[in-house]
């Protein structure tokens, strides 16, 4: 049978793999340039039994997410930087109380209102740092409307695996670009759901380290009663400030996504021309299409370029960057924003080769050229 195909803008691309990963509940506030994940999911949920709230402001769409995740129910919100930047406490709260929901994040230029209507990727350190304390994180840069479709279910598939948030980072030129979709069939691609407590209500703690890193997560509304708060606690969910239960329970949760298992799990990569490379363009989102290209333009021109391609942002793929920098002389770093995953990369390269960063913020997107010369400048 053929596959179903459509003509389908990024934004769109991302609220139907949504519904295909068993999204069934939307709580968002309009917001440039990702408001056409609200508009096609306020059609498209009402269809598959799952509901949708226009809610007053960022601060309550958050909230709602997480009441709505609290109940079983997959949850989504959509926003961009302004938005996230409101939602900061409460993705704090959604982190320590280990609440399953994902947050698309299309980016545009800042700060504050910036350029709402171009380009950017200025808040790749706010999906890590955003919010404060120490806490897990992960974030998933698609570079495609197709890849912005399958991202968006194994973002919901890690959210319910590792129960907690989970970012999905894509720029405002993905998201309204329109390029050709390939749907899944149902049951083709993988959908997680949370794992369910084999306890019974009267034994259940939603915090129980003894189950795993990841414990079971009873839904409200099955027979389960349970605490939930943005404070320490106990294994029972009620508030602790013993120093001991304290300590276990930061280090449970940022080892959940931290441990080499998880990371393997996790993680996501492309690699393109690598092998023989001299310099790396280390390229994300939007950008590593122009990288893309320009890898191909100098290897006409007998420069050995490769790129490296992040689609997993954060856990940040530590080991294979290293790697690459002792295998090559120069990684360079396109980022449309004035550096910020250059300085994880260069932590982790520690000066075994160079590494140059190329930068745009005036709501344009940094072309092949702008690349190619840096490449030639390092080298």
């Amino acid at each position: 049978m053929a596959k179903k195909v459509a003509l389908l803008q990024g934004n769109t691309a991302c609220a139907l793999g949504a519904v295909y990963a068993g999204c069934k509940f939307f709580g968002g506030y309009p917001i440039t340039p990702s408001t056409e994940v609200a508009e096609v999911l306020s059609e498209e949920l009402p269809k598959v039994g799952g509901k949708f709230i226009q809610m007053e402001d960022e601060i309550a769409a958050m909230a709602s997410v997480i009441g709505a995740s609290l109940t079983g129910s997959k949850s989504l919100t959509a926003t961009s930087g302004p938005g996230v930047s409101l939602k900061q406490e409460l993705i704090g709260y959604a982190c320590i109380a280990e609440v399953p929901c994902v947050i698309i994040n299309v980016m545009r230029g800042g700060p504050s209102t910036g350029m709402p209507t171009g380009p950017g990727q200025s808040d790749v350190m706010q999906a890590k740092w955003g919010t404060h304390g120490d806490h897990a994180t992960i974030a998933v840069a698609p570079a495609s409307c197709q890849e912005i479709y399958t991202e968006t279910i194994r973002a919901f598939n890690l959210a319910e695996k590792y129960r907690m948030p989970v970012q999905v980072l894509y720029d405002e030129i993905v998201g309204h670009m329109r390029e050709r979709i390939e749907f899944a069939e149902p049951g083709e691609l993988e959908v997680v759901d949370r794992a369910a407590p084999t306890d019974s209500p009267a034994d259940y703690k939603p915090y129980d380290a003894s189950k795993g890193d990841v414990p079971p997560l009873a839904a409200f509304g099955t027979g389960y009663k349970f605490h939930v708060t943005g404070l320490n606690k106990a294994a029972d969910g009620f508030p602790t400030t013993k120093a001991e239960l304290v300590d276990a329970e930061e280090r449970r949760q940022i080892s959940k996504v931290e441990k080499p298992e998880a990371r393997a799990d996790i993680e996501s990569n492309e690699e393109y021309l690598t092998e023989d490379a001299e310099v790396i363009i280390w390229a994300y989102g939007s950008t590593s299409r122009s990288a893309r290209y320009a890898v191909n333009e100098l290897r006409k021109e007998g420069i050995k370029a490769g790129l490296f391609r992040p689609i997993t942002l954060w856990p940040f793929p530590e080991k294979r960057t290293a790697e690459l920098a002792d295998q090559c002389k120069a990684i360079v770093v396109p980022e449309m924003n004035l550096g910020q995953m250059i300085l994880e990369v260069d932590r982790i390269s520690k000066g075994n080769c160079i590494v140059e960063g190329v930068h745009r913020v005036d709501g344009e997107p940094l072309n092949p050229g702008q690349i190619m010369d840096k490449v030639k400048e390092v080298l």
